[in-house]
């Protein structure tokens, strides 16, 4: 009875939120063709200890737990936060203990739902100073190699600035944040070591490494982003360098994550030691094919 009453209790609190006024918004088709397939829900899912995926279909945000409160790292789209919030409700924890939210990078599919989920649970936020700036402003800036394409997303006022190999604290959670530029200048990859029994693993949130632009963006020496070229290489080598037990990344299709639970059928089957260097070294083949490509176009 008790255990029933909670879980009403938080269904009631989260209807009362959603019922607030939003400071969400949605893309139409036009806008974001991806986007209804990106926000597809998705079930919260159990990845490892005290970790959760509790994100849509094509854009992650994990959720670590404690007893002294919560992280949240990134948050999908504006439309994505409705669906991250009832996940979060729906595996038994309370939206005001999360205390802390977190980001990779400042595009509107990954810091959009931010504003929102930081308005629900009473939650700070941190970033990089890069995406701190993007994110106060809710739009990027002209540094951004997809400047052109991106969309604006409601601006989270209140944003803490990290410094690389900062360590962020709630409770006894402990995430180190490792700088890796490139996709945008603040990206931000983020560690974090969780136990299950006995067992411990050290999970890994790497950034996107991909390098997509607008049409008139260059990485070999654009001046609007001078070290694109040389943040990527430093970035692809942070992260293989990283003890790395189990791999996610924003989009979870980067990385097979469904392919990978549906073939193993439990979160386990996550487990690959290998798996940051294979996406590091993927990310690097496909960045010296995009300077390959630029080189013989004369973009």
């Amino acid at each position: 009875m008790n255990a029933w009453m909670s879980r009403a209790a938080a269904l009631g609190l989260l209807s009362a939120l959603l019922a607030a006024p939003l400071s969400a918004q949605s893309y139409t088709a036009k806008e974001c063709p991806s986007c209804a397939g990106w926000n597809a829900p998705h079930a919260p899912t159990k990845l490892f200890g005290n970790s959760y995926y509790v994100g849509t279909d094509g854009l992650s945000a994990i959720l670590i737990t404690s007893p002294a409160g919560h992280v949240l790292i990134d948050g999908g789209l504006p439309e994505s936060a409705p669906l991250i919030l009832q996940n979060i409700v729906a595996l038994g924890f309370r939206l005001q203990d999360v205390k802390l939210i977190l980001n990779s990078h400042d595009h509107y599919d990954h810091a959009g739902g931010i504003a929102e989920l930081a308005r629900a649970t009473g939650a700070a936020v941190a970033a990089s100073a890069s995406s701190a700036k993007t994110m106060r402003a809710g739009i990027a800036g002209a540094n951004d190699p997809q400047y052109a394409m991106l969309l604006a997303y409601p601006k989270v006022p209140l944003v803490r600035e990290i410094a690389d190999g900062d360590t962020v604290r709630v409770g006894a959670l402990s995430l180190v944040a490792h700088f890796t530029p490139g996709h945008t200048a603040g990206g931000t990859t983020w560690s974090w070591r969780t136990c299950e029994g006995a067992r411990c693993l050290d999970l890994v949130y790497a950034d996107s490494q991909t390098p997509i632009s607008d049409s008139s963006f260059r990485y070999a020496g654009d001046p609007r982003y001078p070290s694109a070229a040389a943040d990527f290489a430093r970035g692809h080598a942070r992260i293989e360098q990283l003890r790395c037990d189990v791999l996610i990344t924003p989009h979870p299709s980067a990385t097979k994550l469904w392919e990978r639970l549906a073939a193993t059928g439990d979160a386990p089957g996550l487990v690959d030691p290998d798996a940051c260097k294979r996406y590091a070294a993927t990310s690097r083949a496909a960045f010296a094919k995009r300077l390959a490509t630029e080189a013989s176009s004369r973009l």
